[in-house]
């Protein structure tokens, strides 16, 4: 897992400057290093004249990835480097990338890119997009000046802010065009252009730098916007937790495919899955933690109500005080624990990347995501939800980036897809089952619950109401005993009842009830399809409601946290 950097810029840099520019270039990917050092860096670039390749040269200086991305096949890409010197200095920074060929526009030929302008200039369009949509940071060397030109500097600083580029994507095409675009930012180094009139932008300095996002504007310096900022810290969390525990993910994390067939897989795929492997892991590892924490908080209130009620009806003792005192501590010191050590958070916000990323492997791999589509696809995933969770769509990001465009997978995996991911009636395995089999088991303890409440109450009132006839017959310790009882058992009950509130038993059951009616729909639908477009087109509505739920489990979960319960503090 990286964090990417892209790169957008002018081809005909000022000479003077570029030596300047170079130091700048450096001295801010080194601050990036220092401030994020968990994280790997890679630059993302076309490759082009000018900034592309100044920017490229400047990481590979610093040990950086590069990923060389290219708008389309290279023998067509060198045609744009007339002179010898930058065709050569291209094919030296290529060999030393990882390479990314994008497909074809979609609907356009290959004679078209070669003889018409328009033509060609989509194809910078789609990959200032691509570059945009799969970068948490665009690098922009830029003159600051707005102009219209399709697939420019402009345009796609434009997108990055906007999410949109017209004459290539507009307004009505961009997912959840009113929520904020939390993946906006631009880091914006003014150049000059080796042309007349090539200033920069008026009251903008050449070699200045700007933070520039479509929510707070343009801010001068180099300290990155704070909300941006702590989203990338929840990326470098990950990262750090994925190094903590880097031979118990080896030994025991498993992925979506390790019982696959063998047929072509995609690289992209493969990362996808290794790191839903790893979200996995550690959501459960989480989920471990914060589930004993959280048992441990109730049974702690329990035992002291228990040891107050004793203290205040049987045992006046001083001793009794210290044990209640103690019960405080114990619990204190676990909450303290819990939160400086985000399990509560880290919890939910593996689980929820985990599921992402499920989804992620799955339509990749039956080829449910079109292959032509350049644009990240899930920007919509928990757009209104925290901007705390906006670091989850950057490491899906990453994975979107290495996903096969060039040829499509083997249709095959549809229906190897289908079994595995939405299942069976009855068979063990697949979301259908597991949907079915945790709602039974939700409704089963929440029905405890209500048990447990009910027989609280009518035992605490058939006491009450046996004092009250036989109160005057019996002895003083066994009026006592009933007084205690009397108390601790709706005590157990209520903390039963916040228990279940904390971990959601009621909403829940409702919600994988109706997730595994949307899988029974689904499995009825795959198995009349006409099709495997059919197919693919049930998937996608598969994802898209998976992704809904994983939304509404996060947030359900997000607003229980785990304080102490009442009567520890």
């Amino acid at each position: 897992m990286r964090l990417t950097i892209g790169v957008t810029g002018h081809r005909d840099l000022l000479v003077a400057e570029e030596e300047n520019m170079r130091a700048s270039l450096k001295s801010w990917i080194q601050s990036l290093s220092q401030s994020f050092p968990d994280i790997e860096l890679e630059l993302l670039s076309g490759l082009a004249t000018g900034a592309d390749q100044l920017a490229a040269e400047v990481a590979l200086e610093l040990g950086i990835e590069l990923v060389a991305v290219l708008p389309f096949e290279r023998d067509e890409y060198l045609r744009d480097f007339s002179d010898a010197g930058e065709r050569a200095r291209f094919e030296a920074l290529l060999g030393r990338a990882d390479v990314i060929e994008l497909p074809a526009v979609a609907g356009t030929f290959a004679d078209a890119i070669r003889t018409d302008p328009d033509i060609r200039n989509l194809h910078y369009a789609q990959l200032g997009v691509f570059i945009s949509s799969h970068s948490e940071i665009l690098l922009a060397l830029w003159d600051g000046k707005e102009t219209h030109a399709l697939g420019g500097t402009s345009s796609v600083v434009h997108y990055h802010l906007n999410a949109t580029m017209p004459g290539f994507i507009e307004v009505d095409e961009s997912p959840n065009l009113l929520a904020d675009n939390e993946n906006d930012l631009v880091y914006h180094l003014v150049c000059s252009r080796q042309r007349e009139g090539g200033a920069p932008r008026p009251l903008y300095e050449p070699l200045s730098s700007y933070w520039v996002t479509s929510r707070f504007g343009r801010q001068p310096g180099s300290q990155m916007p704070e909300e941006y900022r702590r989203s990338l810290e929840r990326l470098q969390a990950f990262e750090a937790d994925r190094k903590k525990y880097a031979e118990e993910l080896e030994s025991e994390a498993g992925g979506l495919l390790r019982d696959s067939p063998d047929w072509p897989i995609g690289e992209g795929v493969r990362f996808t899955d290794r790191l839903y492997a790893h979200a996995d892991w550690l959501a459960v590892h989480f989920q471990r933690r914060y589930s004993n924490m959280l048992l441990w908080n109730h049974v702690l209130a329990v035992l002291m109500g228990i040891v107050f009620i004793v203290y205040s009806e049987f045992i006046e003792q001083a001793w009794m005080v210290v044990v209640f005192l103690a019960l405080f501590g114990i619990g204190a010191v676990q909450n303290v624990i819990s939160n400086r050590r985000d399990w509560h958070r880290k919890y939910l916000d593996y689980r929820a990347l985990a599921e992402a990323l499920r989804v992620q492997v799955w339509w990749n791999l039956a080829g449910v995501i079109d292959r032509h589509h350049v644009a990240f696809a899930y920007d919509n995933f928990l757009q209104k939800q925290d901007v705390d969770l906006v670091w989850i769509r950057h490491v899906m990001r990453s994975a979107s980036m290495r996903r096969q465009r060039k040829d499509p997978p083997d249709d095959r995996w549809v229906d190897w897809v289908a079994a595995q991911w939405v299942g069976e009636p009855g068979i063990s395995g697949g979301q259908l089952a597991y949907y079915g089999t945790k709602s039974k088991v939700k409704s089963e303890n929440y029905r405890r619950t209500v048990i447990l409440g009910t027989v609280a109450l009518w035992t605490g009132i058939g006491m009450a109401v046996f004092l009250g006839l036989f109160g005057t017959r019996l002895e003083d310790n066994q009026a006592l005993l009933l007084l205690i009882l009397m108390g601790i058992l709706p005590l157990i009950a209520g903390v039963r009842d916040a228990y279940s509130h904390k971990k959601a038993d009621k909403e829940l059951i409702k919600q994988y009830q109706f997730m595994a009616r949307v899988f029974g729909n689904a499995r009825r639908l795959l198995d009349t399809a006409a099709d495997l477009a059919a197919k693919r087109r049930i998937l996608k509505a598969v994802g898209s409601a998976a992704l809904e739920e994983h939304a509404e489990w996060l947030l359900m979960h997000r607003e229980r946290p785990a304080e102490q319960q009442a009567g520890i503090g």
